[in-house]
């Protein structure tokens, strides 16, 4: 079976996204790059009304495309309870006909409502994964106990593994990896160099052969997403550079 490759909207920057005119607009470069699906990012959305989303829906299909639904929204609260809006959140990707809504982890502790939130899966069509971002929640501890209590309680849930993101928190993305395999359903394909600033992410093809390496530990029968920056003046050549890299390597 052919690996699937996922790009994300927000790869082509804001700006890009907004000067031409939504994420709609990436669509058509995504769909001749070759690329599977698209991750359409919450943040970037104009509307959140079904109308709206519905038609975004339409157009995703309308480039064969399948669509990922990721919100900037954690799954747990500061108080360790279930954020609630994530019915709404799911609401809101099942009208995208997205195939899984992609949260963070935020403020896990073990006691979770886990009955909770096995209930609002069961009501939706969507499948949720919960990724490591670039905050505390994001690191290894609190993904590895997330990862066993979903073991624990049977919850269809599994993990998106940002491969850069563990550089932000100071964690090994090697040993992640090992730990959290099995259970990562979605990966973030993102190398990262230091910068003036801390981090920076950068396509994989420029930074060394670690990050080849890293991919190697995931697994290969899962979707790939392309998350880091897509530049240039020609973004169909260099959004298919890049599905065909991820789809071989």
């Amino acid at each position: 079976m052919e690996r699937k490759i996922i790009v994300v909207t927000a790869a082509y920057g804001r700006d890009r996204i907004q000067a031409l005119g939504g994420q709609s607009a990436v669509l058509p470069i995504i769909a001749e790059a070759g690329a599977d699906g698209v991750e359409i990012r919450r943040e970037l959305l104009t509307s959140t009304q079904p109308d709206h989303l519905t038609s975004l829906a339409d157009a995703i299909a309308a480039n064969g495309l399948m669509a990922c639904y990721s919100a900037p929204e954690t799954l747990c609260l500061l108080d360790g309870s279930l954020n609630p809006q994530i019915p709404e959140l799911l609401l809101e990707a099942h009208r995208l006909n997205a195939r899984w809504l992609k949260l963070s982890l935020g403020h896990f502790q073990e006691n979770f409502p886990a009955n909770r939130l096995r209930q609002w899966l069961a009501e939706s069509p969507v499948a949720l994964v919960v990724e490591n971002d670039q905050t505390p929640g994001g690191r290894l501890e609190p993904m590895a106990r997330f990862r066993d209590a979903c073991r624990q309680h049977q919850l269809p849930v599994s993990l998106t593994f940002d491969m850069g993101n563990w550089l932000w928190v100071d964690e090994s993305p090697e040993q992640a990896a090992r730990q959290l395999a099995p259970a990562v359903g979605y990966v973030h394909v993102k190398a990262a160099a230091p910068g003036n600033h801390g981090w920076r992410a950068l396509p994989p093809d420029e930074a060394g052969e670690r990050w080849a390496a890293l991919l190697n530990l995931l697994p290969t029968d899962v979707p790939r997403g392309i998350e880091f920056p897509l530049e240039g003046r020609d973004l169909t050549a260099v959004t298919r550079h890049y599905v065909n890299l991820l789809r071989e390597e």
